[in-house]
């Protein structure tokens, strides 16, 4: 097997350029020079021909067979490579072996020259001759690297428009162009070391980007009107594409630039049109330190991008241009301002799919009804187009107007059912509609297809109470079937209630219940007032899942009752359905009167807590509020009341010895230095004092 070793020398080999501006090998006279030789390596001498030594530019008649001769004419670095090269051959057994390298000339130029010999051996393996032929490489060698100098700059103008490319790809908005060309690896990607961008809009100019060292220099120079006296705009107003490789020059066909361009420090630029569907956009410059000249392919790298970048910034400006008419239709369709409520505080937050024209159909409202109650409703119509829009806005102004004459829950979501399905349309909508009374805090609430809400109690536990539900509306009156069952909520001083749609929750690629559990544990950790809590979940939900759905958010906060710090008070809502209701309660009732020294009456408190909540549970259809206050005067103690929906009164029974149940009131009698019942709105309020009796007479204050 023949050995073969060529070396790559890191300096440019000769280049000369051409009338056309293109560049090819330094052309040398048309002689073919090719000599043979023989090394005996035992005797030291070298019989090589005329030819040969003509390579080597030797005289043939200075010669004296030495191969010394010849090999000192190398340039030290270059003699050593070529011992090694040889030595490694001679020493590996290998048969044969090749090398260029360069030899001096007497007219101060180098010449790349070949030697490629065979190896002659011994019976033993040793080496004892040599024999090849050596020539002039030079046309060969120059050549070859020319070739490999365009392979290079063809490759990294491949590259460069490929990333290019690929940046543009995903931009979306104009700002999304803008910040892939000026952000990091922007200037690389163009192979360029600074740019300026302009858009032109209604015969102006307007330089949207600097990237670069020192174009800060330039910072408002070029906005304003088309004016041929700077060179973009004349680039843009000529469709002409300019090349500048001395500034000289740029200065002396653009005077307004001559006290700006000492502060550039860049050598050539580029300034070329941006046209897509032949509608000037705008323009592009780009500036390099090190280019001094543009060939014709580096003049079409530069066409090529500012192509891209046309390209893109005229699905950018359009995407743009339908996204101002999308959310401004949306905005439209929406309530322009939400009502303040009295007892409480809300806040609403709607997101616009980041999809162009494909508008979504959700929506909220807040409808102001008789005898200082109001509905709040969240709801989503099926699609994500205009005709989505257009019904979501009938929908929401007739469930306004069914809620505003007083109908019961149940009964808005049956009209605004039939109203959907009179509609000329195919579409559904689901929704989730509740009626809220801040005064007592009671919620009657209904859903269509939505989801149910969601309720954060004082102390940051979230729950998720059971509200059944109906058929989406539309669906729900194509199938006879506009039962919406009416659920009843309680909440108490300091509760936040939480409606929304599914785009808050909906994760690409997740299952809906994760998106759910990541809301429960943002509304459990946000901030306690409606405006932040609304910010909150829109920033980490809203931005985390992405822009792919409409998000409709409705935050509603009761006004917290927390007494005063002579008198403190909470209120806790336990929920039927809540395992851990009962516990939970207990737990509060004990670490408030440890907060409230107080805690020599919290065995007490915990076991009539205990007793009042177990019988509402199990003998109502509802849950529980929990209220626990200090009450100051005449002598410090606390009223603990359970309040229920249940109209039905308990009564005192005398139990037997196995008895499992009946001794709640008995219980009172033991404990509390007073208890008493009360109606309290459609239900009754048991409650009790705890803690030194008061002096006689003293008349009990109205339960809190």
């Amino acid at each position: 097997m023949t050995h073969y070793q060529r070396r790559r020398d890191t300096e440019a080999p000769p280049i000369a350029r051409t009338r056309s501006g293109e560049t090819g090998p330094t052309e040398r006279p048309a002689m073919s020079r090719t000599g043979s030789f023989e090394w005996d390596l035992k005797a030291r001498t070298l019989d090589i021909d005329d030819a040969g030594l003509v390579v080597f530019g030797v005289d043939p008649a200075a010669f004296d067979a030495k191969p010394d001769l010849l090999i000192d004419r190398l340039e030290p670095p270059e003699r050593a490579r070529l011992n090694a090269t040889i030595d490694e051959a001679i020493s590996s057994g290998s048969p044969s072996f090749s090398a260029y390298f360069r030899v001096p000339l007497d007219d101060g130029t180098s010449q790349w020259t070949h030697v490629q010999a065979r190896i002659l051996r011994a019976k033993d393996g040793r080496a004892h001759r040599l024999v090849g032929v050596v020539r002039d490489a030079t046309a060969e060698v120059t050549h070859a690297a020319f070739v490999r100098d365009l392979e290079e700059r063809r490759d990294r103008q491949t590259h460069t428009v490929e990333r290019t490319t690929s940046a543009m790809s995903h931009a979306v908005t104009v700002d999304d162009v803008t910040a892939a060309l000026t952000g990091p690896g922007g200037l690389a990607s163009l192979g360029a070391d600074g740019l300026a961008l302009g858009l032109v809009e209604n015969s102006s100019l307007d330089i949207i980007a600097l990237s670069g060292e020192t174009l800060e220099v330039l910072d408002g120079l070029g906005s304003g009107d088309l004016i041929r006296k700077l060179p973009l705009a004349d680039t843009i107003l000529s469709g002409q594409p300019l090349f500048i490789t001395s500034l000289s020059s740029l200065t002396q066909r653009y005077p307004l630039l001559e006290p700006h361009v000492g502060k550039l420090g860049f050598r050539a630029a580029a300034y070329l049109p941006l046209v897509a569907q032949a509608r000037p956009l705008g323009g592009l410059a780009l500036f390099y330190r090190e280019r001094t000249v543009f060939p014709p392919d580096e003049r079409i790298l530069c066409l090529g991008l500012a192509a891209i970048v046309a390209q893109s910034l005229q699905r950018a400006t359009l995407f743009d241009e339908e996204r101002e008419f999308a959310t401004g239709l949306q905005s439209a369709m929406l309530p322009r301002r939400i009502q303040a409520i009295e007892g409480g505080e809300i806040a609403v937050r709607y997101h616009a799919a980041w999809s162009g024209r494909q508008v979504g159909g959700d929506w909220y409202d807040v409808i102001a009804l008789p005898k200082n109650r109001f509905g709040v409703v969240v709801g989503d119509v099926q699609g994500h187009d205009t005709h989505a829009a257009a019904i979501m806005g009938q929908l929401r102004i007739a469930l306004r107007a069914y809620a505003a004459e007083g109908h019961a829950p149940s009964t808005v979501l049956a009209r605004a059912s039939r109203f959907l399905a009179e509609l000329d349309t195919d579409r559904f909508a689901t929704c989730t509609y509740a009626q809220v009374d801040l005064a007592s805090g009671a919620v009657r609430v209904v859903r269509a297809g939505h989801f149910g809400p969601l309720i954060r109690h004082t102390d940051g536990r979230v729950g998720s109470p059971q509200v059944r539900g109906g058929l989406p509306l539309g669906i729900s009156t194509d199938f006879q079937d506009e039962e919406f069952p009416e659920t009843r909520l309680d909440l108490v001083p300091g509760e936040t209630l939480v409606l929304f749609t599914d785009g808050l929750v909906e994760e690409p690629r997740t299952d809906i219940d994760t998106g759910v559990a990541a809301l429960v544990h943002e509304l459990s950790a946000g901030p306690v007032g409606a405006e932040a809590l609304a910010d909150h979940l829109s920033d980490r939900l809203w931005e985390r899942w992405g822009s792919g759905d409409d998000v409709a958010l409705l935050v509603l906060r009761r006004s917290p009752d927390v007494g005063s710090p002579h008198a403190p008070r909470l209120h806790q809502y336990i929920h039927q359905a809540d395992p851990e209701g009962l516990s939970d309660a207990r737990a509060v009732v004990r670490q408030a009167l440890a907060d409230w020294d107080m805690a020599e009456l919290a065995d007490d408190a915990e076991l009539v807590t205990g007793e009042l909540l177990v019988n509402v549970l199990l003998h109502t259809e509802g849950g529980a509020v929990l209220t626990l206050e200090v009450l100051p005067e005449p002598v410090r103690r606390i009223r603990l009341s359970v309040q229920d929906r249940s109209s039905v009164w308990p009564r005192r029974r005398t139990p037997g010895e196995t008895s499992t149940s009946g001794r709640g009131l008995l219980l009172l009698d033991a404990v509390a230095t007073r208890w008493g019942i009360e109606p309290r709105g459609e239900g009754k309020a048991v409650w009790c004092e705890i803690g030194p009796p008061p002096p006689p007479g003293t008349a009990p204050p109205a339960p809190g």
